[in-house]
């Protein structure tokens, strides 16, 4: 604590992270429960043929929030694999991908680094029809590159090291990175995949379409089940809520701290006014004892009685005979600290 009994600026500097920290974690346990919320409050609506009236029946042919399973089926031409043989998808996603080793100077140690050097993602209209056919029902997916989470499967992963010379090892050591390769990995939406699809659902003329929702609620198209894909919401939900409970107590515990400090140095301020007020009364005691004698003739020990005692052999008259037995052994004068030999009695006349 400072002067003053205000914080310094270390503590206050450790109260304000603790409690952004606190904050920052509250904010996100609050989304995630609300996302949570909303998608255990989501309709659940069946891919059969009573979903267009359904849709009909509803207010503005819309249906906010709702949750649809169904296999994915391309409206038109497929996607085919770069890598795999007669592997179809609507969704493909290639990436090639940096990884290499960067030397710390904190810690003096090398660190794995990985950094996405080119991606590129294709799509192709598709919609979601039916496990069993027959029912003649489809939804068309719109914009599945902005859900929040998108299933797609790795079909083909290869790692491609790095060749390096002698020199070029040296020059790595030098500059503090070391490259050990390239990953090429490619990810599909496969025909055929069965997905969960949660966003909103409308009616567009004649057409079914699953897009994203209006009221700021996430988009999924998972390859999860729904009730897998709520119990892992629920999972966040509880994570953030146990970060922001443990960042909650830390901070309260800094803050009582500093409060109990705050509450000492009151404590001690007010016993320091109190034992000034006593001298303060002791002086006018002495002031108005009979006889007239004044502060100067009291002892500077207990500022009550007057001066009785010579010490010799520095000659000070500074205390009275029961101050003087109370000094430590050995025996120093109060004033100038120095040895007593012996004591003369003073008396006033």
């Amino acid at each position: 604590m400072e002067g003053g009994g205000r914080p310094s600026a270390a503590q206050a500097a450790l109260l304000a992270a603790s409690t952004a920290i606190t904050a920052l974690l509250y904010s996100v346990y609050r989304q995630k429960a609300r996302v949570a919320r909303g998608l255990e409050g989501a309709r659940k609506v069946r891919l059969d043929g009573d979903l267009r009236a359904l849709l009909l029946e509803a207010p503005g042919r819309c249906v906010p929030y709702a949750v649809i399973e169904g296999v994915v089926r391309s409206v038109k031409e497929t996607l085919s694999s770069q890598f795999v043989e007669n592997c179809k998808g609507v969704v493909q996603r290639l990436t090639l991908q940096e990884h290499k080793m960067v030397w710390n100077r904190t810690t003096h140690l090398w660190n794995d680094y990985e950094k996405i050097i080119h991606q590129r993602t294709n799509t192709t209209p598709f919609e979601l029809v039916p496990a069993e056919d027959g029912a003649g029902i489809t939804i068309r997916v719109m914009k599945p590159l902005d859900a929040a989470e998108l299933s797609l499967e790795t079909v083909y992963e290869k790692f491609h090291p790095s060749v390096q010379s002698f020199t070029d090892v040296i020059g790595h050591y030098i500059s503090g990175e070391r490259p050990k390769g390239i990953q090429e990995t490619e990810q599909m939406l496969k025909v055929g995949t069965a997905l969960t699809g949660v966003g909103e659902l409308v009616l567009d003329n004649a057409t079914i379409k699953l897009q994203p929702p209006k009221q700021g609620m996430p988009y999924y198209l998972s390859t999860l089940d729904f009730e897998s894909l709520l119990r892992k919401q629920e999972s966040s939900v509880r994570f953030w809520k146990i970060l922001t409970v443990i960042f909650g107590f830390a901070t309260c515990a800094v803050l009582f701290f500093l409060l109990r400090r705050q509450y000492r140095h009151h404590r001690e301020r007010q016993h320091l006014r109190q034992m000034q007020e006593e001298f303060r009364q002791a002086q006018e005691r002495l002031m108005n004892v009979e006889g007239g004698e004044t502060l100067k003739n009291a002892c500077v020990v207990c500022l009550s009685s007057t001066k009785s005692c010579v010490f010799l052999e520095c000659g000070h008259v500074c205390s009275c005979h029961e101050c003087y037995q109370a000094l430590p052994e050995p025996k120093k004068c109060p004033i100038c600290r120095q040895g007593i030999t012996r004591v003369v009695p003073l008396y006033n006349s």
